[in-house]
């Protein structure tokens, strides 16, 4: 395999090899510590502008199955210590260097993903590139910046997934959703419209949902002051349950504020304490952001990160509303939060929404 760098923005080398599209790429450097899940992160939206990393030794061994997909992919890189180039699994269609090269997506193997991941712990998340030779120039690395997240990766038309047996109508705004958002809300009964990101909060009132979703998505959730004044004047007019980026957004327009993690959470063994009983839940993660705990005024803080405190969820009991920071669709436990999707279908009955 042809030799290739991984280039970090403090001008640490990594010397490995290419797979997948042979190009070469910028990114944000981040680590997932999934030890499967592999389809489902270079298919989630919220990974758009990002390099990605995983820390599990060996990623491939079941290859890439299509009906896995959580959405386009959008990695601009993706590193392992090991790809399996032969598969073994009942559903594999093709294997992980193929579906790189259709996204023409650059990845790198045999680098020491202990160290790195070692790096950005230590320092914080931070830029990289892989290429072909090491740059005498690392200002193109250092300068680069993930901007118009959440616009570049929102559906422009408007899309239906209607529910077998309809007992719900649900407006989703694509802020980047993942398919299994949608999916879970059709299980209970949930046809659901999704929306562009570029949706008023006029055309959400016009559709007369029983209720809003909020989902996941990518980028600094403060960067979008469009979605957030929208939801302000969305806020106490219908259910709504906020999803990871939907969670920050949903966070901003009640008055609170974001803040950058040093490394963010990514991964699908994050332990989060269930602040209004006694368990604490295995969760999926993908985020780089959180809630200000000290900011939130409105709202009342429902879970917490078991590992560093920082906020996973808030009620918003005068609203009708409620989010979390976590994936309650990704089955990590594998069912320990779904009851959150059980939550929602019961504010919209409270409501006067099932049919």
């Amino acid at each position: 395999m042809k030799k290739a760098y991984l280039v970090l923005e403090d001008g640490t080398v990594f010397l490995g090899e290419k797979f997948g599209a042979d190009t070469e790429n910028v990114g944000e450097l981040v680590f997932t510590t999934n030890m499967c899940g592999y389809i489902e992160t270079l298919t989630d939206p919220s990974y758009y502008g990002q390099i990605v990393l995983q820390t599990f030794p060996l990623i491939g061994n079941y290859g890439i199955i299509e009906e896995d997909f959580e959405g386009p992919c959008c990695v601009r890189g993706y590193v392992v210590r090991e790809w399996c180039d032969y598969p073994s699994n009942f559903r594999c269609q093709y294997d992980l260097d193929k579906f790189l090269k259709d996204h023409n997506v650059v990845g790198l193997c045999s680098i020491d993903t202990r160290q790195v991941t070692r790096i950005i712990r230590e320092h914080g998340v931070m830029n990289a590139a892989i290429c072909d030779s090491v740059p005498e120039d690392l200002s193109f690395i250092k300068n680069y910046s993930i901007k118009d997240a959440v616009p570049s990766v929102s559906r422009r038309e408007k899309t239906v997934y209607p529910a077998e047996n309809e007992k719900y109508r649900v407006a989703l705004i694509d802020y980047g959703a993942k398919n299994y958002i949608i999916k879970s809300l059709q299980f209970r009964g949930c046809s659901v419209t999704v929306f562009p990101a570029t949706t008023s909060a006029e055309e959400i009132l016009a559709f007369a949902p029983d209720g809003l979703v909020l989902p996941n998505g990518p980028g600094d959730p403060a960067e979008n002051k469009y979605q957030i004044e929208q939801l302000e004047k969305l806020l106490g007019r219908l259910p709504i349950f906020g999803i990871c980026l939907g969670h920050q957004l949903l966070a901003l327009a009640a008055g609170s504020r974001t803040i950058k993690l040093k490394y963010g959470h990514r991964g699908a063994n994050q332990p989060v304490r269930d602040l209004f009983g006694t368990r604490t839940y295995i969760t999926s993660q993908n985020h780089g952001y959180a809630v200000d705990n000290s900011s939130i005024k409105c709202g009342v803080p429902m879970f917490q990160n078991a590992n560093d405190g920082t906020c996973e969820g808030i009620d918003y009991p005068d609203l009708k509303a409620f989010s979390v920071q976590f994936h309650p669709e990704a089955s990590a436990g594998p069912l320990d939060t779904s009851f959150l999707f059980d939550r929602f279908t019961r504010m919209m009955d409270a409501e006067g929404g099932s049919r």
